[in-house]
């Protein structure tokens, strides 16, 4: 089904959209007919440029800073952007941010800023909104978790801690808020190339090359997740609740030790017992 219109007259606020995945979904959420506020820590330029993009082609959007680890300008920005959408139908809580960094040299700082934006900024921005939609009767939020809390990375223990409790988060906030009319699911991403991506691993990174090391063939973008967020957004959805949602090129369906997937297997198991029967 194309996605014009489905999700015309509604009101969305995806937490930060400055970049990547979030603004990926912002602007498929735009495309949708939804008016969306675009929540953004530090990337003003491309939070204001979503915002450009949407207005010139009859859309309407706006973008609101807050650093969701400080409660007050958390609450500040939802009251704002709500009031800026009147009410609200839609929150993605995307905002989050990631660090490699050997378990053993963590430091708190740097564990309680990962759980500070991925966690405390994603459960008290929900908290803020939620009556709203209580009070309407209806509303969709979607939480970004990640493969991380899946499947195992060195160096990632608080990144993917952050992401497993968002599994647990959503699976029992669905209990809580589905009678009331609100469905609570997530999305999990793999690997979706980012402005962050390519500042590491450089403008010259063989994405095609890459992409041959996933089952689809290719690497995720961000419009990839917008899709999935338009239609865990619509009345499509309704019969979802409390799920984690993974889209991965199938990354994660990989059997580990396994080989290769793209070539045939030489070993034959159990074919003689099974011709034999």
């Amino acid at each position: 089904m194309a996605e014009e219109g489905r999700l015309a007259g509604m009101r969305a606020l995806v937490t930060g959209s400055g970049t990547g995945i979030g603004r990926g979904i912002a602007l498929a959420y735009a495309a949708a007919g939804a008016r969306v506020a675009l929540h953004y820590a530090h990337s003003a330029e491309g939070a204001e440029s979503a915002v450009e993009q949407i207005t010139s082609t009859g859309g309407e959007a706006q973008a609101f800073q807050a650093d969701l680890r400080d409660l007050e300008a958390l609450n500040e920005m939802t009251a704002r952007a709500m009031d800026y959408l009147d009410g609200i139908d839609i929150l993605v809580n995307n905002a989050g941010i990631t660090m490699n960094k050997p378990f053993l040299d963590v430091t708190p700082d740097q564990f309680d800023t990962l759980f500070g934006v991925n966690i405390r900024g994603m459960y008290f921005t929900t908290q803020a909104v939620a009556p709203a939609m209580v009070a309407q009767g209806s509303g969709a939020i979607i939480n970004l978790s990640s493969v991380h809390a899946s499947t195992g990375m060195t160096e990632h223990t608080i990144y993917a801690a952050t992401k497993s409790a968002i599994v647990g988060f959503t699976r029992v906030l669905a209990l809580e808020l589905g009678p009331k009319g609100i469905r609570v699911n997530a999305i999990a991403p793999g690997w979706i190339l980012v402005e962050n991506h390519l500042k590491v691993l450089g403008d010259d990174i063989d994405t095609e090359a890459l992409g041959k090391d996933l089952p689809a063939g290719f690497v995720g973008a961000p419009e990839d997740i917008g899709h999935l967020a338009t239609y865990l957004a619509c009345d499509e959805s309704r019969y979802l609740l409390g799920q984690t949602i993974i889209i991965d090129g199938g990354q994660t369906s990989i059997m580990p030790l396994s080989g290769d997937f793209r070539e045939p297997r030489t070993e034959q198991w159990g074919q003689g017992y099974v011709d034999g029967l």
